[in-house]
């Protein structure tokens, strides 16, 4: 099905209806929301909830950025297909009613049901929704640290990192090594750093240079559209592309950021980029206000996205074990759908319906041959599954891969003027 923004935003808005239905309010003063975290699941959650209960419920978005850099689409901008600017989107909320506080929240009182902010300041909430995203995790990776990766950028958070990674890769020359060491499962966008290299690759293609490699480092056996990817990088970057699975490589066993070297223990790689792509967490938030799990991240009800630790807090996007869905900002804006309708059906007396789930990640391998996969998804047995999947085929058409480049770029266009517009 192909997606451009006018679908997208159709399809979004449909998904959303149920919450356009008359409220029952209560006898008091509005009811409380508070929102950490502004991207693509805490912003939606926002949006909605003030929109769609015609200012009934009182919504504050904390979000320190003023403007929201995606994470995905990034790598288009590694790979030269989009600008840095381009990533950047405004947020254009406050005419729903959604007042957003620039601040960094530094703590949750469960008990006392508040939020206290950077500055001292407490925000109360009657329900709270977080949705921080994810922190690294530095001591992951031996021999690396937040000072390495100055040296060697991890990426996987949208700002500064991307456009260090950036730098480093246009400054290549001919016969550069690059090494990606890439994460452990869970993480955010399992296709994202097999497209990232693609769209290194790419560079180095448009460059002409021949000599150059890039070596995968991987601690997973699989990851996702493998075979599409693999299929890819033989087709379009012959030669450039080493994927080492832990039988290849033995396991890691050091980064030197001076050396610019990677260990493993099959040998010792001297890199000119080094792309370390670690271990992954639920926001400190979470984890601080005892809403993760040992993994690190949150387990919620799959029916609604409720914390499984407390019934007034909502947990969603990356931070959340959200079962057979991936950490997509896809994901977390269907998810944010869902959320809205919770909380805004408990804080009004507003109808609800039984969550239903999407999700569709799109990855560029090369200019006009990009593939998808993706789903839908349902609480069902405790947990949320998938009950319809899809994913590109291998040996499509050159026309099909175009047409899902353009749904790429359509969906990106429909998702941030869904979320921040």
């Amino acid at each position: 099905m192909a997606i451009t923004r006018r679908g997208f935003s159709a399809a979004a808005l449909a998904g959303a209806a149920t919450l356009a239905l008359p409220a029952v309010l209560r006898a008091q003063a509005k009811p409380r929301l508070v929102v950490i975290g502004g991207g693509p699941a805490g912003a939606t959650v926002a949006k909605y909830v003030a929109k769609d209960s015609n200012g009934a419920v009182d919504v504050t978005l904390v979000e320190p950025l003023p403007k929201f850099v995606t994470c995905f689409h990034s790598n288009l901008y590694l790979g030269g297909f989009k600008p840095w600017d381009a990533l950047a989107q405004d947020y254009k909320l406050a005419g729903y009613g959604v007042k957003k506080v620039n601040q960094m929240a530094s703590a949750i009182d469960r008990d006392k049901k508040e939020v206290r902010l950077a500055d001292g300041t407490v925000l109360p909430y009657d329900r709270l929704v977080v949705a921080p995203g994810i922190d690294i995790d530095f001591a992951s990776v031996p021999g690396w640290s937040a000072e390495a990766a100055e040296i060697m950028p991890h990426a996987w958070k949208p700002g500064a990192q991307t456009q260090l990674l950036k730098k480093q890769l246009d400054a290549l020359q001919d016969g550069a090594t690059i090494v990606m060491i890439a994460p452990p499962n869970p993480y955010r966008c399992p296709p994202g750093p097999y497209e990232r290299v693609s769209c290194m690759a790419h560079i180095l293609k448009t460059k002409g240079h021949s000599k150059s490699r890039i070596v995968v480092i991987d601690p997973k056996d699989r990851f996702s559209k493998m075979a599409l990817f693999q299929e890819g990088w033989q087709n379009h970057y012959p030669g450039m592309v080493e994927w080492m699975d832990p039988k290849m490589h033995g396991g890691l066993k050091n980064v030197d950021p001076k050396a610019m070297t990677v260990t493993t223990d099959l040998e010792t790689i001297k890199a000119d980029l080094v792309n370390v792509i670690p271990k992954q967490m639920a926001g400190k938030i979470a984890r601080d206000a005892g809403l993760a799990n040992a993994s690190g991240f949150c387990p919620v009800d799959p029916t609604n996205m409720k914390s499984s630790q407390d019934p007034s807090i909502f947990v969603l996007g990356d931070a959340a074990i959200a079962g057979a869905m991936p950490k997509s900002a896809f994901a977390a804006n269907s998810q944010a759908k869902v959320v809205a309708m919770a909380a805004r059906g408990e804080l009004t007396g507003a109808r609800t319906f039984p969550a239903r789930y999407a999700n569709t990640c799109w990855s560029i391998i090369a200019p006009d041959d990009t593939v998808k996969v993706g789903g839908r998804y349902e609480a069902k047995d405790g947990a949320i599954a998938e009950v319809e999947g899809f994913v590109s085929k291998t040996g499509e058409t050159a026309d099909v891969r175009r047409q899902t480049s353009e749904e790429n770029m359509g969906w990106y266009s429909g998702i941030v003027a869904d979320v921040f517009a």
